[in-house]
This record gives structure tokens, C-alpha cells and sequence, in this order.
């Protein structure tokens, strides 16, 4: 479980950890919801939207269409949520790319695309030599490594 959502919760609920404790453990054991006032609290700040595999695809081409832009499938998630559960249709919005759509290339093609190449600094990513270091599963060991490798 999220620490971010710990706290949410927490600020939900007054402050009042015992009963986050207590709705975190039944979390564990059962379908859980929220108790009716913290939920419209979360309500007040936030807003959600669902989207499903075809309405992604929808949306890369759509926003392909209208913008140029081609939108990897999460990007395209957030571009359609914010399209519909913002509240104010007169505030501008600003949406970020979460990844490059050749990422996911496959998504893109099903959209109707031929594909996206990669952008030029990375064409030859495939073929670059992979280089890494395997390092025991020990916090002290990670952070000497880090210490001793900084650039």
C-alpha cells in the first residue's frame, strides 16, 4: 500500500490512525470501501475516470487527428480523463506524456499507425552493448556502490 495513500487517507479521517489502521487491515482481508464522509472529502479534491482498451486507441487517433501528436496508451488515459472529469471546461489543460509512444509500439499499430520510431538519439538502442552490475540484495552494498560510482 502507498505511503501517499496512507496519508491521504489519514487526512480523510480526521487523523485519526486508528481507524485508517483498522480500514487499512480489513484492505487485506476483504473488499473494503471507504466510510461516507471521508469518501466525499476525497470527492471534493479529486476526480476519476475509466477508460478501456478501444477508447485508448479512440484517442490516439483522435488526438493524432487533431493535434499531430501521437499519444502513447498512458498518456492517451490521461488525456481522455482529464477531457472528461475535469470540472471547469474553461481552465485550460496541460497534459504531459508519460512515454514515448514507441514504447509501445504495438498499441500504436492497432490505433492504425505503422509504428513510431524511436526518436534519433536512441535508433541504435537494440544494438548498444548492455552494461550493468549485479550487486547482492543488501542495502549497505547498493548505496557503497552508488557512493563509489557517482559521475
Amino acid at each position: 500500500m502507498s505511503s501517499n495513500f496512507e496519508r491521504l487517507l489519514f487526512d480523510a479521517y480526521d487523523r485519526d490512525g486508528l481507524a485508517v489502521a483498522a480500514l487499512l487491515e480489513r484492505f487485506q482481508q476483504e473488499p473494503t470501501a471507504l466510510a461516507d464522509a471521508p469518501l466525499a472529502k476525497l470527492r471534493e479534491k479529486f476526480a476519476s475516470y475509466s477508460v478501456d482498451d478501444a477508447t485508448i486507441l479512440e484517442v490516439i487517433r483522435d488526438a493524432h487527428k487533431r493535434t499531430g501528436e501521437m499519444l502513447d496508451p498512458h498518456t492517451a488515459t490521461g488525456y481522455r480523463a482529464a477531457e472528461r472529469a475535469r470540472a471547469d471546461q474553461s481552465t485550460p489543460m496541460i497534459t504531459l506524456a508519460t512515454a514515448h509512444p514507441a514504447k509501445f509500439a504495438e498499441a500504436v499499430v492497432k490505433a492504425g499507425f505503422p509504428g513510431v520510431p524511436l526518436p534519433p538519439h536512441m535508433e541504435d538502442l537494440i544494438e548498444r552493448e548492455e552494461r550493468y552490475t549485479v550487486l547482492p540484495a543488501e542495502l549497505a552494498a547498493v548505496q557503497q556502490y552508488v557512493a563509489e560510482n557517482r559521475r
